[in-house]
């Protein structure tokens, strides 16, 4: 497993970017942009981390702007951790068997989502390209929210 990221949702991006990036010095890596999610995701990194952030996409924050107005309370704002993981289904399994719900599945065999007992969410992204989809991920609903 290798730790990927920390996502937390801003109101203000350009006031968020130049605390980050302008206070504490950190490097943006890469932007995003969703017309269709109305969102928009910046990465940062640590000038430390900026050449391993650029080559592995790690370590680094994500910076999660919703284009439409929201009110972020009860730790809304921040968003989850993200982990990358040799087989995403293997360990979905081995959590699944050990009582941990699996809130959105790796239907995809790249995505999955699960919570902690605190419920902070924890996203699992499988390493290097999807597994092929395979039951009974496939046809797993989503449970609760991440």
């Amino acid at each position: 497993m290798q730790y990927l990221h920390t996502m937390i949702r801003v109101s203000n991006l350009e006031e968020t970017l130049h605390f980050f990036c302008d206070l504490l010095g950190m490097k943006e890596i890469s932007r995003k942009s969703s017309e269709k999610g109305r969102f928009t995701l910046v990465f940062l990194a640590t000038p430390d981390d900026e050449a391993r952030a650029r080559q592995d996409k790690a370590p680094m924050i994500e910076l999660t702007y919703n284009w439409d107005p929201e009110e972020y309370s009860g730790g809304r704002n921040f968003g989850h951790l993200a982990y990358r993981v040799d087989d995403i289904y293997a360990l979905c399994e081995h959590l699944q068997a050990n009582g941990v719900t699996i809130n959105r599945p790796p239907r995809d065999g790249h995505m999955a989502f699960i919570r902690t007992p605190d419920n902070i969410s924890i996203e699992l992204l499988q390493k290097g390209e999807a597994l092929p989809p395979k039951e009974p991920w496939v046809s797993m609903e989503n449970t609760g929210t991440w």
